[in-house]
């Protein structure tokens, strides 16, 4: 069975493409911070007949997300697909003057080097097989700046990059990265 690892699994678009992967046939390993809430979510995934397990870990903390990512391929199968999609600190939403120096190299923690972290835990299986898939899931600021979102301006397009820059890397390897660009909130 395929496995996908979502990292932003939340109520909301994490869940969403949990339940389409797992009606797909996919194991789903949801990763966030809160253990309770990533068990909920695997529950209820479970009683559609879904394969899902949590695993908490911080994006910004690269040894917890790396293990995290270890431990649902341990126990679902490697990981054939890597959803990075987690939801932006709300602190990232702050005005170009008001960005300090710790504040963008948090979002970049976030964005661009958790990428970097959970693409290095999954890659050599990817590589292995001689297949796989990174989706990286942003906001519009990933390709157009917004002087009231410093953060999330400064730091998707390096998550952005890097998913570009793997891309080329790995397409003769069977190993796809692609990025969907939200360019708003997406409405309940």
């Amino acid at each position: 069975m395929p496995t996908i690892a979502i990292v932003g699994a939340g109520p909301g678009r994490g869940a969403a493409g949990a339940r389409r992967s797992g009606r797909e046939g996919f194991a789903v390993a949801l990763r966030a911070r809160d253990q309770e809430k990533l068990d909920t979510l695997a529950a209820d995934l479970g009683k559609d007949g879904i394969a899902a397990r949590g695993y908490a870990a911080d994006a910004r903390d690269p040894a917890t997300l790396e293990a995290a990512l270890e431990r649902a391929a341990a126990d679902l199968g490697p990981v054939t697909v890597l959803q990075y999609s987690p939801l932006p600190s709300r602190d990232y939403l702050k005005p170009v003057l008001d960005l300090t120096p710790e504040l963008a190299l948090e979002a970049l923690r976030f964005s661009a080097l958790g990428l970097i972290h959970a693409a290095r835990a999954v890659l050599p299986a990817m590589r292995d097989a001689g297949e796989g898939s990174i989706i990286l899931i942003n906001g519009g600021t990933s390709v157009k700046a917004r002087a009231g979102f410093a953060g999330t301006s400064v730091a998707f397009p390096a998550e952005s990059a890097y998913g570009e820059m793997l891309h080329d890397a790995l397409e003769d390897e069977g190993v796809r990265v692609a990025q969907l660009v939200i360019p708003g909130s997406i409405p309940k």
